[in-house]
């Protein structure tokens, strides 16, 4: 007998992949894709083009996709018994999503947008020009979701309602609610954001460079999403978590370190990024630090799995929870003074490349 691994029904079976296997779409495998340039092909179920990314560190909960609606075309209707979050890479549209009585709440987006998908809620995406497609990329829970209850039927027509999901008028216009918690974990509640290029970012000290942040709670969706902007010549604090956390840029350029306990930063996994790069660090955990190396300010969005205010797993809660206290502390931070000197050194040389100048020694400070 040789070494081949003969498929058994009764062991190792993982509904959500014979599900992927079964839509007949592109599976992209990878540490980080281009949203506007993954291969993309007919999508039967949902309509339009699409291909689902499984990236390195998407997690056990997570998977996500990308989705083109042809020229003055639209996607079929749908509604799932999963989360499900959406962010704009490009194009300009419209969403139409119905409570369980009836009511339509529709909204127009268009690159840069951001929203949620209210819990098993009716909904419907238009492409909003006639000679443009639009691409979209979602981040759902349908991996787990699948995996417990096995039936399609159950996920995408189940008659349950959570009425109070979508019930909120405004949060479709762009408005929403400022919740305040501290510093990382401050909330906007809402369904929609026009433009998370130009959000107002409450500061975030702690994570170091003068940095801004916000979480969004999205259609009251257990998922996690969240806004970091950095100013130029700046870098953010090393941290790390574990898997499923769904990066964007979505303003400037730059690049992420990507390393694990004992490893050389500088020598190990480096994922450059530019508006549409999407990427994962994967388990590890994995520390990972982000790079500015833009003429002016660099945004990112983050999705993922259990969010601030329902973050799903004690485990999920205990990471907010030390997401910036220092490791020295027993968190999961790495403080500037703290840091391998390469990294800096690493940095200044990538700026000056560019022609640009580095700020950072100004906030890391002498070290020991």
């Amino acid at each position: 007998m040789g070494d081949e691994i003969e498929f058994n029904p009764y062991y190792g079976v993982f509904p959500y992949h014979d599900f992927v296997k079964s839509e007949s779409i592109p599976v992209h495998e990878s540490y980080a894709v281009d949203c506007h340039t993954v291969q993309v092909e007919p999508w039967e179920r949902l309509g339009g083009l699409g291909a689902y990314i499984h990236l390195v560190g998407r997690s056990d909960y997570l998977s996500a996709y990308v989705v083109e609606i042809p020229a003055g075309s639209e996607l079929k209707p749908e509604q799932h018994m999963h989360d499900e979050l959406l962010h704009v890479v490009s194009g300009r549209g419209s969403t139409v999503i119905e409570e369980p009585g009836g009511k339509k709440h529709s909204f127009e987006w268009g690159p840069g947008s951001i929203f949620g998908i209210p819990m098993n809620a009716k909904h419907q995406l238009f492409n909003g020009s006639g000679t443009e497609p639009a691409r979209l990329a979602a981040v759902t829970d349908l991996p787990i979701i699948f995996n417990i209850f096995h039936k399609p039927d159950f996920i995408y027509n189940n008659p349950f309602n959570f009425g109070e999901r979508s019930s909120v008028e405004r949060y479709y216009s762009g408005e929403g609610e400022f919740r305040e918690v501290k510093p990382g974990r401050h909330q906007w509640e809402t369904n929609f954001v026009p433009d998370v290029t130009s959000f107002e970012l409450p500061p975030w000290a702690a994570r170091g460079a003068g940095g801004n942040n916000i979480q969004f709670l999205l259609g009251d969706s257990s998922m996690h999403c969240h806004l970091s902007e950095f100013q130029q010549g700046t870098y953010k604090k090393a941290h790390r978590h574990n898997a499923g956390a769904h990066i964007w840029c979505v303003t400037g350029e730059g690049y992420s370190l990507l390393w694990r306990e004992g490893e050389d930063p500088t020598d190990t996994v480096r994922v450059e990024w530019k508006p549409g790069t999407l990427y994962a660090p994967p388990d590890g955990p994995t520390y990972h630090q982000h790079f500015n190396v833009a003429d002016g300010p660099s945004r990112y969005l983050v999705f993922g799995f259990g969010g601030a205010r329902y973050p799903v797993l004690d485990t999920k809660f205990e990471s907010y929870e030390n997401m910036d206290k220092t490791t020295r502390e027993g968190g999961n931070q790495v403080e500037y003074i703290d840091e391998d000197p390469n990294i800096l050194d690493l940095y200044e040389r990538e700026l000056a490349k560019r022609g640009l100048n580095s700020k950072m020694r100004e906030f890391i400070g002498p070290r020991s």
